[in-house]
């Protein structure tokens, strides 16, 4: 007969655990909008980080969903009171994330999904580094990455041109990173870009409740 105990199937109790803050950075056209998507699709346990920025809003944006839109002098004032842990101009524009969502949001458990850039993550890095998990995303090729833009539709050979000197210099700071991946195919690109997040979830030092779960498996202590 077996032995009821070894049977058992019962689901262990969710430890507590300090959230975590998941960069994707990518040049421009090699696929960390999408890979985000999917990401916050399938997965209920991230929470996107939502930038302010000066630039204006688009068709089917939503203010506070897509981004905090503000004008220059507020962007302006709200780095002067520090109130932002990362920001940069990007294209005429300012970008920046508020911290007092994410300090609250980390403590509570909520990962954070972050589309930002290398000097984003650079400045994320230096305040929260043990938070912070890097992930970069690089296209299979040059000319693909071009094809990709140019497939878009959307912007005119100049500004193309201006993403592609961008795209070469955002490159240069692959190293900067934790987890590099190759985006050759979107799907394969997706699911190590998922494993990624799931390991990084089971950090030892990210499990604030395993010390005492431990210390109930060996008798060391009692539930708190």
């Amino acid at each position: 007969m077996v032995d009821p105990r070894l049977s058992d199937t019962r689901p262990v109790t969710a430890l507590a655990r300090r959230g975590l803050m998941f960069i994707l950075s990518s040049p421009s056209g090699a696929g960390k909008t999408t890979i985000a998507r999917k990401l916050l699709q399938s997965d209920p346990g991230v929470a996107l980080s939502v930038s302010a920025t000066t630039r204006a809003i688009r068709p089917g944006e939503v203010d506070g969903r897509d981004y905090h839109f503000v004008d220059k002098p507020t962007f302006d004032r709200m780095a002067d009171d520090h109130e932002f842990l990362e920001w940069a101009h990007v294209f005429g524009h300012s970008y920046g994330t508020p911290k007092a969502q994410i300090w609250a949001g980390l403590k509570a458990g909520t990962d954070f999904l972050f589309d930002i850039d290398w000097q984003g993550t650079q400045q994320l890095s230096q305040r929260a580094r043990e938070d912070v998990v890097p992930v970069f995303i690089l296209p299979p090729s040059i000319d693909e990455l071009r094809r990709r833009l140019m497939a878009r539709g959307t912007d005119d050979m100049k500004v193309i041109e201006a993403r592609m000197d961008r795209a070469r210099a955002e490159i240069s700071h692959w190293s900067d990173y934790d987890y590099v991946v190759v985006n050759d195919d979107i799907d394969r690109c997706f699911e190590k870009v998922r494993r990624i997040l799931d390991a990084e979830r089971m950090r030892r030092e990210r499990q604030t409740g395993l010390v005492n779960f431990v210390r109930q498996l060996t008798g060391e202590g009692s539930p708190t």
